[in-house]
This record gives C-alpha cells, structure tokens and sequence, in this order.
C-alpha cells in the first residue's frame, strides 16, 4: 500500500502544475487476459483524462483477435502501433508530456524485460524512460496467482500455471521504485481513479 500511496503522490505533484487536464500514456502488450477490462478502463477514464494509446506489435494482434479495436479507437485520443526498432516517442515522458504510465495487460515477457531492464521494445522502453523521468508507473502483469482462468478469443475459458519464475518476476517488479504492480481490473481501475482525484 505504500508503493501506491508513492506512485500516486507522484501523480499529483505532476498533474497539480497548470491544473491541467492529465494525459496517461497506456501501453498494452500481447495479452488476451485482462485485455478486455483494461479497454473498459480506458473507457471509464477517457472523460477525465486524455490516454494516448500505445500497442506492441503483438497486441495490435492481439486486439484484433479479441474484437476491441473499436473501443479502443472510440475511447483513446490516440492510437500508436510498434513498427520500429527505435522509439523517439518515449522522450516524451522526458519533456512533461504524460503525468503516468499504465502497462496493462503486461505479458510475462514484458515484465521479465522490465525487471531486468532490457528496453528493447515500444513498451519496454517506455517503461524506462517514465522511470529516468519519475513518471510514476502502474503495471497490471498477466501472471498474478498459481492458477488463472483466462478466455480465449472464442469466448471459451481456458486455465493458464504461471510458474513460479513467472510469479517471482511481478513481485520483483513491484519492488521497483515508482511502480505499483496490481492483481486485478478492479486494483486497476481504483488505482487510476484514486490518482485522477489527486490532480
């Protein structure tokens, strides 16, 4: 709880300045779980915030498969698709430009770069550049209990292990200062909305 009081402190420091209107940089990885609540929170937000959204190149599969491109372009300001190998657009964490950074859903993969500060990825390197700029950063990993039951782009419920590997790496990465690792869409939602109040 501490680690979320920090993150959101920092929020309300950045967004207090000007009293403008916050602007989140959301960026979502390869996941199909949690991937249609985290649009849902996009949504619920979108009025009181202005989120740019940022795809891997497998979420922007990804998204296709599970048929939320739509919201997602009803609901984010903007929409930005990996397809290069170098990420410019991270400086904007550097310059003021977002008050906050959501990963989620955050793959296994993603997060074991984060943990281990490999930024060789759209996401990856966000999530290192909002760290050198004290941008406070919330991660909603995929891999958050023993024994999860995910659905599939059909509809279908499908039961997913993480290993133990894979639990350790999202402890590790909400251990990381300015970030708080979260367990659910619901975390996630009264986390977002506990730092909009702030502002």
């Amino acid at each position: 709880m501490e680690k979320l009081t920090e993150v959101e402190r920092g929020f309300g420091e950045q967004t207090r300045v000007g009293g403008k209107r916050p602007v989140i940089a959301w960026a979502i990885t390869g996941a199909g779980h949690f991937l249609s609540e985290s649009v849902g929170v996009i949504g619920h937000i979108s009025g009181l915030a202005t989120v740019d959204v940022f795809l891997s190149r497998a979420a922007a599969e990804v998204v296709g498969m599970y048929k939320v491109a739509g919201r997602l372009d009803e609901f984010a300001s903007s929409v930005v698709i990996e397809t290069d190998y170098s990420f410019p657009i991270t400086s904007k964490f550097s310059v003021g430009k977002y008050d906050a950074l959501v990963i989620s859903p955050a793959t296994g993969n993603t997060v074991a770069k984060c943990v281990h500060g490999v930024a060789d990825s759209l996401v990856s390197c966000m999530f290192a550049q909002a760290g050198k700029s004290r941008v406070p950063i919330v991660v909603l990993p995929t891999d958050v209990s023993g024994e999860t039951a995910s659905a599939a782009p059909n509809g279908n419920t499908v039961m997913v292990y993480p290993r133990p590997l894979d639990l350790e790496l999202t402890r590790k990465l909400g251990a990381i200062d300015g970030v708080t690792a979260l367990s659910s869409p619901d975390e996630l939602c009264s986390c977002v909305e506990r730092m909009l109040e702030k502002r």
